[in-house]
């Protein structure tokens, strides 16, 4: 119930953009929905840690300004969410998207735009704020340095 949600607020969100063709992205994208796809565009911090470890991914956090002004990941691409119609062409393509925001609202509204412009993109699932219980203590080191964000090892 709560992805119905999510996609009739990204329903509405596209809706205020301009038709030029019969045929939206969206619309595309919505004909290809199943269950593969639900599953697919959803991920939890300890996929998302591996995937970042490994270089595989980019988080996207969409906050507003304020918000991460407060605080921050150190190790996110921020664009806001009403910043990325003009700034998602800064993303590579050749990686998994991970959009987050502190729960999963906003960020499934920006995984959802971001798959209609052909990216590979999924949702945290547990928000920022998951990740941040998530990442603890030796979680937290593992990640900072295979981010290359802290010295290596020290014993």
């Amino acid at each position: 119930m709560k992805y119905i949600h999510f996609l009739v607020i990204a329903l509405l969100l596209l809706s205020t953009i301009p038709a030029y063709s019969q045929e939206t992205s969206f619309d595309t994208f919505l004909r290809g929905f199943d269950y593969d796809t639900r599953d697919d565009m959803k991920i939890d911090s300890k996929e998302l840690v591996l995937l970042l470890q490994s270089g595989k991914a980019v988080l996207v956090d969409i906050r507003f300004p304020e918000e991460v002004a407060v605080w921050r990941t150190g190790f996110a691409v921020t664009i806001p969410l009403n910043e990325l119609p003009a700034r998602y062409k800064e993303l590579p393509r050749n990686k998994i998207i991970v959009t987050a925001c502190p729960h999963k609202d906003r960020s499934a509204i920006a995984m959802t735009y971001l798959r209609t412009q052909g990216y590979n993109a999924r949702y945290l699932t547990d928000g920022l704020v998951g990740l941040a219980e998530h990442l603890r203590g030796e979680r937290a080191k593992d990640l900072a340095e295979a981010l290359g964000l802290v010295n290596q090892k020290r014993r």
